[in-house]
């Protein structure tokens, strides 16, 4: 079976190697780019005056990443850098939207103080406790969901937001589009800008990305990344019970258990 991957090349090669040993043959075409947001000024100011903030509330791994890069970038700076100063167990608490963000930060030496077991708004508020009054810090994607920051804010809380990074539009991959031309099994979504661009590149060159060869299936990391596959018009859609690349793996699995091997 041919598997589809359209999340960045750099983030791709785990789940890449999972497939293969899984004995599915990965094909990568990623649709979006992480581009930091270089200077960011808004994040500099924030992380000298992190002591107002009561959370800051990673949402993604690019997020620690890029926050991570820019400590690494400032060194000699006498701004306190926001990992460094959570190791030094003072304010603001650590919250990691997912077990992937986790681990980014626990990479960077850092254990979150909160990792919710869904990753939606209704979910992460309660992690958060009391936070009428209290400044939540936000280090975010551009195109981010405002379902959080909301949230936050109706429950009495400031949210504080800062773009770290921009997601754009990858340049094909030709290898990828001569596969998907010609028919691939699966193609797998981790975020609604990948739905988005895949979409987009499609229809670029050539393909119906609602009637593409082989009908695949179209598995999404999780229920945002669904409804947005299927607000674009795609219907052959199944999300993982676990909203990680494992859960895709899992999905991938029960696809073939139940459809293929019959």
């Amino acid at each position: 079976m041919k598997i589809l991957l359209t999340r960045p090349r750099a983030q791709s090669a785990e789940f890449a190697d999972q497939l293969r040993s899984a004995g599915f043959e990965p094909i990568l075409f990623p649709v979006i780019e992480i581009c930091p947001v270089e200077p960011n000024d808004a994040l500099m100011q924030a992380m000298a005056h992190l002591d107002k903030y009561a959370w800051v509330v990673f949402t993604s791994v690019n997020a620690v990443e890029v926050v991570a890069k820019n400590e690494a970038m400032k060194q000699s700076s006498d701004v306190k850098g926001l990992l460094r100063f959570a190791r030094n167990d003072i304010a603001p608490k650590i919250a990691a939207i997912g077990p992937k963000t986790a681990v980014a930060l626990r990479a960077h030496g850092v254990e979150p103080d909160f990792v919710p077991q869904e990753y939606i708004a209704e979910a992460i508020l309660p992690g958060l406790g009391e936070v009428n009054g209290k400044w939540i810090l936000l280090p975010r994607a551009e195109i981010a969901r405002p379902d959080l920051p909301e949230a936050i804010a109706k429950a009495g809380g400031i949210p504080h937001e800062i773009i770290v990074y921009r997601t754009l539009p990858a340049t094909v991959d030709p290898d990828g589009l001569n596969a998907l031309k010609s028919g691939v099994d699966v193609v797998t979504f981790t975020s609604a800008s990948t739905v988005e661009n895949f979409a987009a590149l499609c229809k670029q060159h050539g393909l119906n990305p609602l009637k593409l060869p082989n009908n695949p299936l179209l598995a999404c990391i999780g229920p945002i990344t669904a409804q947005a596959a299927r607000e674009a018009g795609f219907e052959n859609v199944v999300v993982a019970k676990e909203y990680t690349t494992d859960g895709l793996l899992e999905e991938v699995h029960r696809y073939t258990r139940t459809h293929v091997n019959k």
